[in-house]
């Protein structure tokens, strides 16, 4: 989907809501007057602001800075896939265009997915541990291909995960929102989750997809399978994915999104075992700043001619539609 935004008639300011480190915007020299905010200053700032590029993915300081039905920026972009953490309901029902950095992270989640599913099948976490003991235990591992997954989530990231567990011989059925050629609906989840070694959630956060995975979800399960999120955090309800690990219920999981991050060194979470956690770093692999700053300058370009814009995020629905 592709959209224009009527262009202002005075020379464009660029607010961008900082993170370190900084984007490059070089190409956009004497183009915009480029002026920065944190979350102190972004409110005062807003109403003043042509474009807003949330470089602070991780921030929440745009709800609660959005200015309503004041002066705001005609186009706001979100260096990240997600966009549930600048959504509120006067952006929302706003004339103010949404973009994402949808592309960017793909194929990268797509080959941590794959590296997840290849450790816990070839039982990596418990070499590494045995070798820092110096402990020589043979073992049997399992083999992936002829293995069933369950994608859930058909935009770009879930269809790239498909596309490189299908690569390693895994049998994958992917879920969307709406059914159509490749894609199950949601009325088909429960009977895919119950033939899956592999469930892996890549979908948007979104009022039909938060607390998804919970106990009902984990007991439809096979107690061989393994769950993977590379989605959002709160898409699973964390204490139940803990009471399924240590009951048995499933066999693994991996958890690269959580509810609260960073995550607490007293979390319960660590101590939950056949539990695999890491920093929400699936999608970023070097020079993946670069290539945000590239794409929003891009995307920037095309804006400043009135072009169309890519990435055009449907606010109601919390994700680029199309796919």
């Amino acid at each position: 989907m592709t959209t224009s935004t009527p262009m202002p008639t005075h020379p464009p300011t660029l607010l961008v809501l900082d993170a370190e480190p900084l984007p490059r915007l070089g190409r956009l020299t004497g183009r915009a007057r480029i002026e920065h905010a944190d979350e102190t200053t972004l409110a005062e700032r807003l109403p003043h602001a042509d474009v807003l590029l949330v470089w602070d993915f991780a921030s929440h300081a745009v709800r609660k800075a959005w200015p309503g039905d004041g002066p705001r920026p005609r186009w706001v972009h979100t260096a990240s896939a997600g966009v549930d953490h600048l959504m509120c309901p006067e952006l929302a029902g706003s004339d103010t265009v949404v973009t994402n950095a949808r592309g960017v992270f793909d194929q990268p989640i797509a080959e941590y997915v794959a590296a997840l599913v290849l450790a816990m099948a070839k039982d990596l976490p418990t070499t590494l541990r045995l070798q820092g003991e110096r402990t020589w235990r043979h073992r049997e591992s399992t083999r992936v291909a002829g293995t069933r997954a369950c994608v859930v989530g058909s935009g770009p990231i879930g269809r790239a995960i498909a596309g490189t567990l299908k690569a390693l011989g895994i049998t994958t059925a992917l879920v969307g929102r709406t059914p159509r050629t490749g894609v199950h609906g949601p009325a088909e989840l429960d009977r895919l989750l119950a033939r899956a070694d592999w469930v892996v959630a890549a979908a948007p956060l979104t009022d039909d997809t938060r607390g998804m995975f919970d106990a009902r979800r984990f007991g439809v399960m096979q107690p061989s399978a393994r769950f993977v999120n590379v989605g959002r955090g709160q898409l699973v309800v964390e204490d139940d994915l803990a009471e399924a690990l240590t009951r048995r219920w499933i066999a693994g999981a991996a958890l690269d999104v959580l509810n609260d991050e960073p995550l607490a060194p007293d979390s319960a979470l660590w101590r939950v075992p056949d539990l695999i956690i890491s920093p929400h770093m699936s999608g970023d692999t070097i020079g993946w700043r670069d290539e945000l700053g590239a794409q929003f300058v891009e995307l920037y370009e095309s804006w400043a001619a009135g072009e169309p814009l890519a990435n055009v995020v449907d606010k109601k629905r919390g994700y680029v539609p199309g796919h």
